[in-house]
C-alpha cells in the first residue's frame, strides 16, 4: 500500500506558515557610526575610534542615525571625506599630524525623545594631535565632551545625545536593547526566537505522527 503525502504536505504548509508570521528583523540602532575616508569617500571603519590610530593626512566621519550596524545599510557623513577642504587653512606643524573631522549630528526625526541635533548640517574640523593619537582623541579635540559606554561604545559626541547608547530601535512598545557593533561593543546574538524553536518542534512532532500514521495504515 502507498503512503499518502497529504500529512507531510500539511505538515510542511504549517512549517512554511510559522517561518513567514516570525517577527521581522529590527529595524536598526539609534547610535554613532564610525567611518574612515578612502578616495574621498566614506568607508565603514572595522575597529573603534578608541583603538583607531589614524595617518596624517587622514579624513575621519562621525554620524549620528538611526541605521542598520553594518557597512551597506549604515548612515553616512553627508559631507565628503575632503582632506585638503577641511584642513586648508589649518598649517602643518613638525611632531604633530592632520586629521579632518567630520561630524554629522543627524536630523531631527533620528534624534532621541525630548532631545535634537545641536545644528542641521555637518561640523568639520582639522584636529592637529600627536603622531600615535587614535581617532577618539582627533574627535575630542574637535568635537567634545564625548561620552562612552563600559564597552567602548562612543555614546555622545559634543554631549548628544544627552543621554542613551545605541539603542535598538524596533516596534512602537518593543524594549530598547544594548547595541551591539563590530566597530566597539559585544556581537549581536543572531539565533532564532524561543517562539519560532517551538513551532519547528511542533512540525517535527506533526510529521513524525504522520509517518506513524501512515506506517500504521499498511
Amino acid at each position: 500500500m502507498r503512503r499518502s503525502p497529504i500529512p507531510l504536505v500539511l505538515a510542511f504548509g504549517v512549517l512554511l506558515t510559522l517561518l513567514a508570521s516570525s517577527p521581522a528583523l529590527a529595524a536598526g540602532y539609534r547610535y554613532w557610526s564610525f567611518w574612515e575616508g578612502t578616495g574621498g569617500q566614506w568607508q565603514y571603519a572595522t575597529q573603534g575610534p578608541s583603538t583607531a590610530r589614524p595617518a596624517d593626512g587622514a579624513a575621519l566621519g562621525f554620524r549620528f542615525a538611526v541605521s542598520q550596524d553594518a557597512a551597506a545599510e549604515a548612515a553616512k557623513p553627508r559631507v565628503a571625506a575632503d582632506f585638503a577642504a577641511v584642513c586648508a587653512s589649518t598649517p602643518a606643524v613638525e611632531g604633530r599630524k592632520r586629521i579632518a573631522v567630520v561630524v554629522d549630528f543627524g536630523v531631527p526625526a533620528d534624534a532621541p525623545a525630548g532631545d535634537a541635533p545641536p545644528q542641521d548640517t555637518p561640523r568639520t574640523a582639522c584636529a592637529q594631535v600627536a603622531p600615535d593619537a587614535t581617532a577618539a582623541e582627533a574627535l575630542a579635540q574637535a568635537a567634545k565632551p564625548l561620552r562612552y559606554n563600559s564597552a567602548a561604545l562612543l555614546c555622545a559626541v559634543s554631549g548628544y545625545p544627552k543621554q542613551g547608547c545605541g539603542e535598538q530601535i524596533a516596534d512602537a512598545g518593543a524594549k530598547p536593547e544594548p547595541k551591539p557593533s563590530a566597530q566597539a561593543g559585544p556581537k549581536a546574538d543572531g539565533g532564532p526566537s524561543t517562539g519560532l524553536l517551538a513551532g519547528l518542534a511542533a512540525v517535527a512532532a506533526l510529521a513524525a505522527a504522520a509517518v506513524w500514521q501512515s506506517r500504521r495504515r499498511r
